[in-house]
This record gives structure tokens, C-alpha cells and sequence, in this order.
């Protein structure tokens, strides 16, 4: 199990990132991205803390974790910047929070994320061709969620995604605040499924995670 988008209680979770880490070893994970929601204030105090507890893990828990963060509720316009900002810092993992059908996102928030130096577009909502061709174009995944109300955007996508040949930029990722959430094969499965994947396009999707993890890990 790869997944590459969750949450501790640096923002809005509720488990340490070592917690996090051990449950998700439990579970049988490979790797984890530990993604605390930022802003530009809280950017450098979060990554630093999980860059400390990833440093601290590193070769000892059976999930490796991947210090990373999403850029979340940040103004179109400071995206690209604070997605840089992130990597200076050294964030493994760049992720933005897109935009979800159940929170106001600012509008150009898919866009911009799509012309940043980012990894995953989270929850994209009901992204359009252009946004999807340019992720593509930049090597951007867009995730499948299986957050409840976040998925509601997951089926769009899909179409969305076939209809371009591009179903090879999607992945699912839990986004994780309890520890309910960690997924289990049999509901990241069920989450590729119930988005309108057949049972080839579910084992591809799949496989992308580890490109992606690849991609990270470089």
C-alpha cells in the first residue's frame, strides 16, 4: 500500500506523525506522505516538524515516511511561490488542495496548481480538459479520493480521464485524519471501482502510485 496524501495533528488530524507511521506500518503500508495542510505562515514550522519525525523513522518503521505538505485555502496567485518555498525547505511531497465540491475553494485553484512545481493535485472536483492535459503535460497526478464528500468528484474524473487516454496521471490516496481512514486494499479497490474503473483500469491506477512514489523518492 503507497499513499501519499494524510494528515496529523500539525493541522487538522488526529495522531502524531509517528503514530500515524506505526498504524500505517500495522496496516501493512510501504510508504506514507505525511501532508499537513499549510498556508504561508504555517509552512516552515509544519514541514520542519515532519522533516524531524521522518529524518527520526527513516529505515526504522516498515511505512516509510515522506515528508511532504498541502498547500490548502492559499490565493491562486501565491501557489506557484509557495509551492517553490516548499521545496527550498525540503518537502519530498508537494500537494494542493484542489477544488472539492464540498469546500469554497477559490476558483483557478486546479489551474494554478497544474503550472506549479507540485506532485498531486488532491480532490480536483469537476476539473476541466485543459487543467487535466496540463497535469498530464507536467507530470501531475490528480488523486481519487476516498475521503467522504471529497469523492464526490471522483466519477468526473475518470470520464474525464479516459476520454483523454490520461487515466495513467490518477491515484487514490485516503486523505487521512483518523486512523479509520488508512485504507485497506479491498477499499482503495472499491474506491477505483465505485469512480466507474473496470478491474484493468483499477490494476493501472494502481500501479501508478508507485510511479509516483518513484517520482517522490527522486
Amino acid at each position: 500500500m503507497i499513499d501519499l496524501h494524510t494528515h496529523t495533528f500539525l493541522s487538522d488530524g488526529v495522531l502524531t506523525p509517528s503514530e500515524l507511521v506505526q498504524r500505517a506500518s500495522v496496516r501493512g503500508y510501504r510508504a506514507l506522505g505525511l501532508t499537513d495542510h499549510v498556508d504561508a505562515g504555517t509552512l516552515r514550522p509544519v514541514l520542519a516538524a515532519v522533516l524531524r519525525t521522518c529524518g527520526d523513522l527513516a529505515g526504522v518503521t516498515p511505512a516509510k515516511p515522506l515528508p511532504g505538505v498541502e498547500i490548502t485555502h492559499v490565493p491562486p496567485p501565491l501557489i506557484g511561490a509557495l509551492a517553490s518555498r516548499a521545496r527550498r525547505y525540503g518537502a519530498h511531497l508537494v500537494v494542493v488542495h484542489g477544488e472539492t465540491l464540498v469546500e469554497p475553494v477559490a476558483e483557478g485553484t486546479n489551474r494554478a496548481a497544474v503550472e506549479a512545481d507540485i506532485d498531486l493535485l488532491a480532490h480536483p472536483g469537476l476539473v476541466e480538459e485543459r487543467i487535466l492535459r496540463r497535469a498530464a503535460d507536467r507530470g501531475i497526478y490528480l488523486e481519487l479520493s476516498a475521503r467522504a464528500g471529497h469523492s464526490l468528484g471522483n466519477g468526473h474524473l475518470v470520464s474525464l480521464a479516459r476520454q483523454l487516454d490520461a487515466l495513467e496521471w490518477l491515484v487514490v490516496s485516503s486523505d487521512t485524519h483518523t486512523p479509520s481512514d488508512l485504507l485497506s486494499d479491498a477499499r482503495r479497490r472499491a474506491v477505483c471501482r465505485g469512480a466507474g474503473l473496470s478491474s484493468t483500469e483499477t490494476t493501472l491506477v494502481e500501479r501508478n502510485a508507485e510511479r509516483l512514489l518513484k517520482k517522490v523518492e527522486r
